[in-house]
Parts: C-alpha cells; sequence; structure tokens
C-alpha cells in the first residue's frame, strides 16, 4: 500500500455490489484491499484493473465461513497495514432456510459468514482504523438488509437472523470504538438480485419491484455511493443503518 493514501478494505469485492465499492474507493483515491473465496478470475482481472488505473490494489483468498481462515486473516492485514481508513463488510451468504428442512450447520454457516467473522475482523483491525488520518476518522460500514429490520421474508428465518446480529453489531461497536472510529450500515431492499434460485424469475423481481414507491431496483453502484459517503463524508454519523431501498420500508 501507498504510505501517501488512504486505504480501504472491503470483503467479497470481486463481484456485484462489492467490486461496485471497490471501485468507487479506486476512483476517491483509495487503495483497496479485497477479499474472495472462490471468485478467483473475477478478483484477479479487478485488482489489475485497479492497479492499471493508479490504485495500490490487492485481492486475498478467504473463506470467511472458516473461523481459522478468518483469524489469519485479520493477522495478515494487521500486520500489512500501519493504518485503515474504512472497513467495509460486503460479503455475505444468502440462502433460505424453512423449518421444515432448516438444517444446524447450514444456519450456523450463515451466522458465521453474516455475523461473526465481521465482528472478529473488525477486532483486528480497529487498532489500525484507530491511526486513519481521514478528517472523519476510520470508519466500518456493514451491508445489512432491511427484511432484517422488522421486514422478514418467509423461509429466510437464519439468514434473517444472522443479518439482525451485524446490526446490533454496528450499534455496539458504534459505542465501543467512539470516539476514534464510526460504524454504520447500508440496508438495501434491492440493489442487485440473485444471479440464480426462485429470485432470479422476472416476474418474482416485477412483484417485488411493484411494492416499491420508486418502481425500481437500486444499482451496485448506488450501493457503494452510499456506503463511501458514509465511510468519508458522514464525520457526524455512527451506529446508524442507512435504508437503501428506494421506500420499499414504506410500502
Amino acid at each position: 500500500m501507498t504510505k501517501a493514501r488512504p486505504i480501504a478494505i472491503v470483503t467479497g469485492g470481486a463481484r456485484r455490489v462489492g467490486r461496485a465499492i471497490c471501485r468507487r474507493f479506486h476512483d476517491a483515491g483509495f487503495d483497496v484491499l479485497f477479499t474472495y473465496r472462490s471468485s478467483k478470475d473475477d478478483a484477479e482481472a479487478l485488482a489489475s484493473e485497479l492497479s492499471a488505473a493508479g490504485s495500490a490494489a490487492r485481492a486475498i483468498a478467504c473463506d470467511l465461513g472458516d473461523l481459522n481462515d478468518v483469524e489469519r486473516l485479520g493477522a495478515q492485514l494487521a500486520q500489512w497495514c500501519e493504518y485503515v481508513d474504512a472497513l467495509v463488510h460486503c460479503a455475505s451468504t444468502y440462502e433460505s432456510s424453512p423449518l421444515g428442512s432448516l438444517n444446524a450447520e447450514r444456519a450456523l454457516h450463515q451466522y458465521t459468514v453474516n455475523a461473526l467473522s465481521p465482528l472478529l475482523l473488525t477486532r483486528r483491525l480497529a487498532p489500525a482504523l484507530a491511526r486513519s488520518s481521514l478528517p472523519s476518522g476510520g470508519s466500518v460500514v456493514c451491508m445489512c438488509d432491511i427484511h432484517a429490520m422488522g421486514r422478514p421474508r418467509r423461509d429466510f428465518s437464519a439468514y434473517s437472523m444472522s443479518k439482525a446480529a451485524l446490526i446490533e453489531m454496528v450499534r455496539s461497536l458504534a459505542r465501543d470504538l467512539a470516539p476514534d472510529i464510526r460504524v454504520n450500515g447500508v440496508a438495501p431492499g434491492v440493489v442487485a438480485f440473485p444471479e440464480s434460485g426462485f429470485e432470479s424469475d422476472p416476474e418474482m423481481q416485477a412483484a417485488y419491484i411493484s411494492r416499491v414507491p420508486l418502481r425500481r431496483s437500486g444499482t451496485p453502484q448506488e450501493a457503494a455511493e452510499t456506503v463511501h459517503w458514509l465511510a468519508t463524508s458522514a464525520g457526524y454519523i455512527t451506529g446508524e443503518i442507512v435504508r437503501l431501498d428506494g421506500g420499499r420500508w414504506l410500502a
């Protein structure tokens, strides 16, 4: 990483929303480190793209469902980075869990990826975040979900519980890490529909959008803009969850 440039770390940065977040921080002059699990080709292509365009960028393989791998990643990042300016928890696992087929192992996997790994990585990187020289200080931003905030969906109890834990992490760490580090969340309705499963069906997507007052889904770029704003410009905001849902919460 380049000493004179701010540093952003993004989990799940190789594709979709995470990729847009990495590009947004790059455009703002950050060096970017990001993790991926299985999308090696996409990750390497993004790292090459950002490096060619002026950022120091690095893709790091990590399975956030494996706590030993998470601890390895945290120690590695803490060693590499004297300071960190933004830590974005974007990586997520999303799967249904009807009660009739609920599996303890899969439910625990969702909790590990969506809540426990972000907590452990934040613990590891808190000293580096406290050394940020940004005017607004170091910042943690978590990608949450409006459907874990009182708008539950059928057959997604394990996922919703894991994201609700992440939301409570935002509020708890906002107190624990103040005043040096701010902690906030972005809660989309939909900014990128799943690429497979029933939610990839155009009819299902149209039905969801019909309940959105703005009558469209959001975009990965809009999510990235909101994350960047919270991390760099919202200097007097901490412990908040910004709903990025086109008004879906109201409908």
